[in-house]
Order: structure tokens, then sequence, then C-alpha cells
């Protein structure tokens, strides 16, 4: 076992542990697990990473974690992206039976009547029918806008540890098998805040499940990135579109539940799987080469 290979099992163990024992920390002194917890969370990796380079490695975190705010177009691919996989995912979800276009937000509206009471509701639909655009027009334009500022910066707490840190010690595996161990580790990460409702609160079980295959279906997408753009800021601000745009999946559906229809149900799993076939065969034709930098051959 090379000492890449050490130093990467040493975060992964370091950074599921320390998960889990945040967890629990958070449930036994609130209470309850909040949004402002999941944010905190999402810096985390980032976290460890940086412990890890600096305390124990003593070495520089800036250059060897490709933070680099020298811009090219990958950053753009990068904020562009997910608004494309997001309506493809609209698109795919509405050839599932029982999943209909709903231009009144129907469905959404349901969703939002688990969480808050009728008359909020009411009022929001109200606030809705009297803007001058389509709310969908207004979720895109805040969701762009907030993967490039807020989201952006919670991305880089994830990204740090995943694409810079882990993605720098894995390269020597390849990218695809380096890209889907980060996926399982990625995805596994995620499994307490699935278990409180996460992104499958009607399935917290299995959607511990689907979230791994999520992430291992996006983690190719988010490494190739990373490499061609040579930061981990292009990354961060993927990321932070992607969470920041999802919602445009769902926004004008009505019907499916969370396992079927979203970026994270089999509607994103498919456009997420076209989207890894089209990459492999852009780096086969383009002739790349991927390993910790991506590269004509």
């Amino acid at each position: 076992m090379n000492r890449s290979f050490r130093r990467a099992l040493l975060f992964i163990g370091t950074t599921l542990s320390a998960s889990w024992l945040i967890f629990e920390l958070v449930l036994a002194l609130a209470g309850r697990w909040s949004i402002a917890a999941s944010v905190g969370y999402m810096f985390l990796p980032g976290i460890v990473a940086v412990v890890l380079q600096k305390l124990v490695y003593k070495d520089n975190v800036v250059k060897p974690l490709a933070v680099s705010f020298k811009l090219n177009r990958w950053f753009l691919v990068a904020w562009m992206l997910p608004t494309l996989l997001v309506i493809a995912t609209f698109g795919v979800s509405l050839l599932f039976p029982g999943v209909e276009y709903s231009p009144e937000m129907e469905g959404m509206f349901d969703l939002l009547e688990a969480a808050l009471s009728s008359e909020q509701v009411g009022q929001m639909k109200e606030q809705a029918a009297d803007l001058p655009v389509h709310p969908v027009v207004i979720a895109l334009i805040f969701g762009l806008a907030a993967g490039i500022t807020v989201n952006a910066v919670a991305g880089f707490g994830e990204e740090l540890g995943w694409r810079g840190f882990l993605q720098k010690n894995l390269g020597e595996l390849g990218f695809w098998e380096s890209s889907g161990l980060i996926g399982l580790v990625w995805g596994l990460w995620h499994a307490p805040i699935i278990l409180q409702g996460h992104n499958y609160p009607e399935h917290p079980l299995l959607g511990v499940v689907m979230m791994i295959i999520f992430c291992i279906l996006l983690a190719p997408i988010f490494s190739f990135i990373r490499l061609k753009s040579g930061s981990v800021i292009a990354a961060s601000v993927l990321h932070g579109t992607l969470n920041g745009t999802g919602v445009l999946a769902i926004i004008l559906i009505k019907g499916g539940n969370d396992l079927l229809v979203g970026i994270t149900g089999l509607a994103g799993f498919i456009v997420l799987a076209m989207a890894n076939l089209l990459l492999a065969v852009y780096i086969s034709c383009s002739g790349t080469t991927c390993n910790n930098d991506c590269s004509q051959k």
C-alpha cells in the first residue's frame, strides 16, 4: 500500500467517523437535525483535509489541493451544466406513469403542505400568482446566483475534501476507478442526514442507497471539471449551482415520489448515466488522459 493510498484511507476513516460523531452530538444536544446543522456538516470534509494536510503531513493546502481562482472556460461549464442536468431530469420525469406537467406548481405546493400550514401555502400561491414572471424564472436566477456565491462557499467545504485531498491521493487508481471510490465515500458520508429525511423524506432508509448511487454517478462529472479546470473552486461552483438549481427538476411536475423524480431520483440517475456515457465518449475521442490532471495524449 503506497503513501497516497494510506493518506486517502486515513481521510476516509476520519471523515466518516467524525461525521457520525457530530451527527450524534447534534441530536443529543439540540434534539433534532436542522438546516443550520446541515450547512455546518458540509464543511467537515474540508476541515479534515486541512487538518491532515497541515498538522499531520506538514504540507501546504492551496497548491497541492488545487485551490485556485484562476478562471478558465471550465468554470463557466461548471456554472451552466447543472441547469442542463436538472432540465433534462424534468423532461425524463414526465415520461414516468403518474407524473404530469404542472405549470401551476401543484406538486410543489403539495410538498410544502407537509411542512407548512394551509394558510402559509395559500399565501405563497397568491404571491406566486402576483409575480411579473413565472416563479421558475426567479428560481433559476436565484439558483445561478447562489451557485457562485453562498452555495459555492458551502460546496467548497465538501470539495476541498472530495475533489481536493481525496482525488489527489487516489489519482493513481485511474479516472473512473478513483471517481467511483470517491462517489461511494461521498454517498456514505451523507447517510446520517439522509436518515433524518434529507432528500428522501418518504424513504429515509432506501434513500441512503439512492444517495450512494447518486454520488457515484455524479462523481466522474465533478472529477472531470476539477481536473480540466485545475481548480477545486470550479468543482465548488458546480456543487453549489447544482444545489441551488436542483428544485427546477420538480417545480413544474405533479406526481411521483422522492425515489422517482428529481435530480436525486431515478429520473436524475438516467440523466447522469447518459452524461457519464457522453463523458466517456468525449474522453476517448479527444485523446484525453485523466489521472491527477486531464491532458491531451
